[in-house]
This record gives structure tokens, C-alpha cells and sequence, in this order.
């Protein structure tokens, strides 16, 4: 039931391990293969490797902040262990970053010749702006994507940048090219945070931001790739469970991938995942991931495609959360008061907008008309 073809390449489910520090290496990508991931991308291999500053990632309870650059051991290195990685069955994506077309090609051939079953493009970095500028130019995707495909035989993903001016765009342009699908998307540039009392920044450079909180943009960028550009999708961002994975799915993606998870969780998380999805899909009888895909996205709209409808706020039977006034606070149209017969929704003043249904941990209020 959760078998997946996803850039003709046979996984035995659609949730893969994402590139990171978790896959640095052949023992890590061993590990996350017995565990049981559909695939496994290594951690992004480049030519001319950097030390890593210290401290490098940061976490705040909702999101974290990365300035590992890529893995720090030279390509040569990753011969052994691509061996180490596939002494068991499964597949292994390589990540390779690089300036230019012909170090990417380069960079891609010797991953091929280990043993890498398809290559995974990263054309964005976060804490380098250069990479992001370029990753919002179809054009200078089209020639790397062009370089890299003509240079092997195994499938070419490419990773965007949500940063990306038009992203439907860049992903035209990695079809154009040959490539084989992409993935969306890449962790965004960001600060997590300012210490207050000494003015000192978490890190003190930019960096990537993963976790939840991007994972809407995520399900935007899948959703917009999946409309517009007839190619595979992998999604990716903030998926901590087997619903996040599910939203992707159903906005059109083929596969997901899961890194934060893993980073906060350890190799568990990714399991867990993987166990939870399987007892979903055979609680709904589903047969296929192809049943689920692309669901929620059919039901997308544009926005002039909107119907205006007269749907105002309306009370249900259900009781009221014990000292709870959630929406009357957050009701800026002054629609919703307390009486002693309980809420009251003002009809003339309700505009329906809908936030009040979203903040009753009572789901007490819904539209309706």
C-alpha cells in the first residue's frame, strides 16, 4: 500500500530523510534505511569542505536555526561511505551544492560512480546569499540542471528556495532541462531570535529555519509546483508527523522528506512516522498513495474564483471551555460577547472571517448561514 515510483525509482514508502548533520555519513544513512525510510538523501557534499563554527544550530521550542554550511568530508571520502550505506537495501539520494554547472557535474558523477541511486541538487543556502539569488533564476537553474543531467544516467532532483521570486518558474525550468523532479522546500534565511538584556543574537549569522513554523509556506510551494508544473514533487518543511505528511500528499506532492524531526527526535522520530502513516492508509482501505495524492489540492481555488457567501459565526450546544474568552478577545468586529445565557454572537456585526472558530478549544462556534 505505500509502495511509491517517485522519479521511477521503487521506494517501499514516500517518507525520506532529508539532507542534514543525521545523514553526514554511511553508518547515519545505514541506520535511517533499517529503520525503515523509502529513501535516504545524504548530508549536501561539496568540493572544498569548511569547519563548522561553534555553536551552529539553535532551537527555540518552535523552530531551529542552522549555519552548518555541508558535510565536511571531501568527496573522495564518500566512496566508502556510499559502501557503508548500501551494505543494506534501500536508496540513497546524493545532495551536492555547488557555484557553478560544471562543479555540480562533477561533484554528481563521483556520487553516481559510489553508488548514489539519484542526485538531489541544492541550488540554495541560506546563510550564503549568493546561492540564494541564484536559486530565483530559472535561467541559471536551467544550466545547472542541464549540466548535471547530461553528465549522469540516475534521476536529477532539484531542491528550491521558497525565497525564490517565481516559483513555479524555477521549477519550469528544471523540467525544460531534463531534470527529473524537485523538492520544496529548501530551510529560509532567517534569525531566530535577540537576546534582550545583552543585544546578542542566538547565532551570529544568518541562518536556515526549519521546523513547523515554515511548513505552511511548504504546502504553499508544493501546492503552486503541483498546479502549475506537470514534474514530481517532494515536499518538505516542518513535517513532524504522519498528518504533516499527509497534507503534503494531498496538496499534490509524490514524497515527502523529514529532517527537523530527526534533528530534535533522533532516527525514531522518522519511524514513527513511517508506522503511524501505514496504520492510517490501511484504517481508510487506502490501496495506493496515488488514491490520497493531489486531494486537498482539487479543492484549491484561486482567489477570484471565491464564492461570497453570507456565513456569519454560530453557536453550537457544545460547553464552553471553564474562564475562556478567546473569542470574544479575538473578535475585532465586537460581533461575540458573554451574556449570562452564555456567548452571543452578534449577527449584524459578524463578518464571518472565521478566526473565532479557529481559537474555541470548545469548537464551539462554527460558520454557517
Amino acid at each position: 500500500m505505500m509502495k511509491t515510483d517517485f522519479l521511477g525509482l521503487k521506494l517501499k514508502n514516500p517518507v525520506i530523510a532529508a539532507s542534514g548533520p543525521w545523514s553526514g555519513n554511511g553508518a547515519n544513512i545505514r541506520d535511517l534505511l533499517k529503520i525503515g525510510a523509502g529513501a535516504v538523501v545524504t548530508e549536501s557534499v561539496v568540493s572544498d569542505t569548511l569547519l563548522d563554527v561553534r555553536p551552529c544550530i539553535a532551537y527555540d521550542g518552535l523552530g531551529a536555526q542552522n549555519i552548518r554550511l555541508y558535510n565536511d568530508m571531501q568527496i573522495e571520502g564518500w566512496e566508502r561511505e556510499m559502501e557503508i550505506a548500501k551494505s543494506v537495501e534501500g536508496i540513497v539520494i546524493a545532495s551536492v551544492s555547488a557555484h557553478t554547472p560544471s562543479e555540480l557535474a562533477y561533484l554528481a558523477t563521483k556520487m553516481e560512480k559510489f553508488g548514489a541511486d539519484a542526485i538531489e541538487i541544492s541550488v540554495s543556502n541560506p546563510t550564503r546569499e549568493a546561492l540564494e539569488v541564484l536559486a530565483s533564476h530559472p535561467e541559471a537553474v536551467y544550466d545547472i540542471t542541464k549540466e548535471v543531467v547530461s553528465n549522469v544516467k540516475v534521476p536529477v532532483l532539484v531542491k528550491l528556495s521558497q525565497n525564490a521570486t517565481n516559483i513555479s518558474a524555477v521549477a519550469k525550468a528544471v523540467k525544460q532541462a531534463g531534470g527529473s523532479g524537485v523538492s520544496a522546500i529548501n530551510t529560509i534565511r532567517c534569525i531566530l531570535n535577540v537576546d534582550i538584556e545583552t543585544g546578542e543574537p542566538c547565532l551570529a549569522t544568518y541562518g536556515g529555519y526549519s521546523g513547523p513554523p515554515i511548513r505552511p509556506l511548504g504546502l504553499a510551494s508544493v501546492a503552486t509546483i503541483a498546479q502549475t508544473v506537470e514534474i514530481p514533487v517532494c515536499g518538505i518543511g516542518g513535517i513532524m508527523d504522519y498528518r504533516n505528511a499527509l497534507e503534503y500528499l494531498m496538496l499534490g506532492a509524490s514524497a515527502v522528506q523529514v529532517g527537523t524531526a530527526i534533528m530534535l527526535e533522533g532516527p525514531r522520530a522518522l519511524g514513527q512516522i513511517i508506522e503511524d502513516l501505514e496504520a492510517w492508509v490501511e484504517k481508510k482501505d487506502i490501496r495506493s498513495i496515488e488514491q490520497i495524492r493531489g486531494k486537498a489540492l482539487k479543492k484549491m481555488k484561486s482567489f477570484d474564483e471565491m464564492k461570497i457567501e453570507p456565513a456569519t459565526s454560530t453557536i453550537s450546544s457544545a460547553p464552553c471551555t471553564a474562564e475562556c474568552d478567546k473569542c470574544i478577545k479575538c473578535c475585532c468586529y465586537h460581533a461575540i460577547s458573554k451574556t449570562e445565557e452564555g456567548i452571543y454572537v452578534d449577527k449584524e456585526r459578524c463578518t464571518g472571517c472565521g478566526l473565532c472558530t479557529f481559537v474555541c478549544p470548545a469548537k464551539k462556534l462554527s460558520l454557517d448561514w
